[in-house]
């Protein structure tokens, strides 16, 4: 498993993919005191006790992502997770994380496709105060018109930063909406511009109403706190709070793809990319942990097959890798990408991609190569273990998938990946019909008259 990264940096291609590749530290073999409650208005505690951590954590999670938005409002997630840091009437306009900083922590969120979540760092002892800001910002945020529609404005100049003064990111988005037909995870998790654009107070605040509610939400507690009283004040502030509707789980099909499809993007660019996403399955589907494995094989740092042809080898990119993300609530992809070198052609460098694919097809990689990248996969894992933010984080992805134990399964999973598995995962996945195929067309950058 990986750190999420914090609100919009996940829409930048270039960390997104750092980000799948880096998502491989579940908590196997880590023996965790995790104390689970429901609470009769359908919100979830959990609570894990890990007395060796500074600081204690609290997140709290919204089943809210992009997922959850429909066509035309897309972007309402990310936007509404700007509105809640605008205040209540209780605590004041843009106070909650100056509140938060008084008290010595800190606080932040991020928006996903699958969820979004809040969270603040402080001291065992002054847990309380993020329990109470969290639970009166769950009812009572205020929606002022004006600050909707300036925050909007703010987001619609994230995105112009972000996708449209980033060739690289505007590639992956239009793969994104090009391999997906159907499926929401076809949209970003900003919005497209348009749909922002119509955003209105009543669109926020009927998503706020909707989404944000006990029985749509989990809480999660780490570090060395002490259970009973946390749980006694978690059920003091939030157990008043009325349930909401019940929100169905998405429930929208993907259509069989049945052919390789092709995006071009014209953009001011100094150099051609390529990005090539293949259909693959999530953590629900076995065959998950041998696309890790090919994952990091392919593009697990600088000794691993992609790097060294491509960029040491045969000199003919500046940048290239695999990226492959098991860890979300639906199928998504496997990508492959490229910049080229100057003078390159982005064709040469696109074949040369395909051919270490093709290589692993024909012959499954060494044991030893397959070692290595478990190795790697093992290692992450460890690092990750001394944070209380991350474990609570890691348990969090895992219940929002389905069940926080399934991160069990994942490491489980690679331990068992042999180099036949890899080259069958290959087989199976990385094919011509299940690809897409995004490429950047540099266009002259305007000079300034």
């Amino acid at each position: 498993m990986t750190k999420i990264p914090i609100s919009a940096n996940i829409y930048d291609v270039k960390k997104i993919i750092a980000f799948l590749l880096f998502i491989l530290i579940p908590l196997s073999g880590y023996a965790q005191d995790v104390r689970e409650e429901v609470l009769p208005n359908g919100l979830k505690v959990f609570i894990i006790k890990d007395t060796s951590a500074p600081l204690s954590v609290f997140q709290i999670w919204y089943n809210a992502g992009s997922i959850n938005e429909q066509t035309g409002k897309t972007g309402l997630s990310h936007l509404l997770e700007h509105m809640m840091f605008k205040g209540t009437p209780k605590y004041g306009p843009k106070n909650f994380s100056k509140i938060i900083q008084r008290a010595g922590g800190v606080d932040n969120a991020g928006t996903t496709r699958d969820y979004v979540f809040y969270y603040q760092k402080l001291a065992p002892e002054r847990l309380s105060l993020a329990i109470e800001l969290e639970a009166d910002r769950m009812q009572n945020l205020i929606m002022d018109p004006k600050e909707s529609l300036a925050e909007r404005d703010v987001v619609m100049e994230e995105r112009r930063m972000r996708y449209e003064d980033d060739p690289q990111n505007l590639v992956y988005e239009q793969v994104l909406a090009t391999a997906f037909n159907n499926h929401p995870y076809r949209w970003p998790v900003i919005g497209w511009m348009p749909d922002l654009k119509g955003i209105t107070r009543d669109d926020l605040y009927n998503y706020y109403k909707t989404y944000y509610t006990p029985n749509n939400a989990m809480i999660i507690i780490a570090g060395n706190a002490d259970a009973d009283t946390i749980l006694a004040k978690i059920k003091k502030e939030f157990g008043a709070i009325p349930e909401g509707q019940e929100i169905k789980a998405v429930n929208i099909e993907e259509p069989e793809q049945l052919g390789e499809r092709r995006v071009f993007v014209k953009k001011e660019a100094e150099l051609p990319y390529v990005l090539a996403g293949y259909k693959a399955p999530n953590i629900l589907n076995d065959d998950s942990s041998a696309l890790e494995v090919l994952g990091s094989i392919l593009s697990g740092g600088k000794s691993a097959r992609i790097y060294k042809s491509l960029i040491k080898d045969k000199q003919i990119a500046l940048s290239a890798g695999a990226g492959y993300s098991s860890i979300q609530k639906y199928p998504f992809l496997f990508s492959l990408y490229a910049q080229a070198s100057p003078g390159k052609t982005i064709e040469d460098v696109e074949k040369a991609l395909y051919e270490e694919v093709e290589k692993i097809k024909k012959e499954p990689p060494a044991q030893k190569e397959v070692q290595k990248a478990k190795n790697q996969i093992e290692a992450e894992f460890i690092m990750g273990q001394d944070s209380a933010f991350f474990q609570a984080e890691i348990l969090g992805i895992f219940e929002m998938i389905g069940d926080w134990k399934l991160k069990d399964k994942y490491l489980e999973g690679i331990k068992k990946v042999t180099p036949e598995d890899v080259q069958m995962a290959a087989k199976k996945y990385l094919i011509e019909d299940k690809r897409t195929v995004g490429i950047l067309i540099p266009q002259k950058v305007r000079s300034e008259k």
